[in-house]
């Protein structure tokens, strides 16, 4: 169990919700659940009134075992101690269970190894502190327990855990340039997230890396904020898209591209629980090294992409 000490009145639901970085309808349940105690009192109501000083102590129950998945691939495991993986994605691998998901995610194949997940993100999100869609490969963490899941989602917050994204892009940018503009759902698409007057706060920052024989582009990014399909909106607002990326745009002059060529290359965070300031380097996959490979010069490329300097890269934007 953990407690908690109230600073201000307030609601139940929001005053845990922003203590503990998870969302509301996570709370929720979590309260209805009966998991909740406000003064040493069991309280179901989130809407429940907490004054200065209250303690409030909760606990999250463990995830209840999913039917087994059967299970048909392997990933790449980057670093793993007690506390937390760090893992690099395939493309076209699904990262949670959701309704409308039929094939073995990313979750699935975590409970078939046997690793122990967190539970702070519900059931179905067992350990996943951030998320990466299904055609993008890359970095990603895992937590093992809700402790550490809540300290990572705090570094998330405060940005002092962040990852840095390599990009093949249809035409160069004319610039180094930081995109400011909020996202939400395209309402007459909806499938594909677009820049809309009262969406979200979405910050990004893209840089030039090199400049292929064929005019495409290789870029990083620095994500700000964690918008769905970020990046992809952000380029397509500055008139470029990422190779393979027909939902927003990509046409293919020459051979088809299978998937979106974007990359979660490089994942900085401070350890939970040793303090330690960690980088993780996610090896590029077959596909987007084989482009880079035929169309970049290789001491160009290799030089532009050490992960040893490129966050350096970002200074300037």
């Amino acid at each position: 169990m953990d407690r908690l000490i109230v600073e201000q009145k307030n609601r139940l639901d929001k005053t845990l919700a922003n203590a503990l970085d998870v969302s509301r309808n996570q709370i929720e349940k979590l309260i209805k659940d009966g998991l909740v105690s406000v003064n040493a009192k069991t309280t179901t109501k989130p809407s429940f009134k907490v004054e200065e000083g209250d303690e409030i102590v909760y606990e999250f129950k463990e995830a209840e075992k999913r039917e087994a998945v059967p299970v048909d691939f392997d990933v790449e495991v980057i670093y793993e101690d007690e506390y937390l993986m760090v893992i690099n994605k395939p493309a076209g691998l699904v990262v949670h269970p959701a309704p409308s998901v039929k094939e073995p995610t990313l979750v699935d194949w975590l409970i078939q190894r046997g690793v122990s997940l967190s539970t702070i993100s519900g059931e179905e999100r067992h350990g996943i502190v951030h998320r990466i869609d299904k055609e993008t490969t890359g970095a990603l963490v895992i937590a093992k327990d809700n402790k550490t899941h809540e300290k990572l989602s705090e570094q998330l917050q405060d940005k002092s855990m962040g990852r840095y994204y390599l990009a093949l892009i249809d035409y160069p940018l004319k610039e180094d340039v930081m995109v400011d503009k909020p996202i939400g759902r395209n309402p007459n698409h909806r499938l594909k997230m677009d820049v809309v007057p009262h969406g979200k706060e979405a910050k990004t920052a893209f840089v030039k890396l090199a400049q292929s024989s064929c005019d495409t582009e290789l870029i990083a990014a620095k994500l700000f904020t964690g918008r769905t399909h970020q990046i992809r909106v952000h380029l397509n607002t500055l008139g470029r898209h990422i190779l393979g990326d027909e939902l927003y745009g990509f046409k293919s002059k020459r051979d088809r591209i299978a998937r979106v060529q974007l990359h979660a290359y490089l994942l900085y965070l401070t350890h939970p629980v040793t303090g330690v300031k960690l980088e993780f380097v996610a090896p590029l996959f077959e596909d987007m090294e084989a482009y880079l490979v035929k169309y970049f010069e290789e001491n160009e490329r290799d030089k532009k992409i050490d992960p040893h300097t490129l966050g350096d890269r970002f200074a300037g934007v």
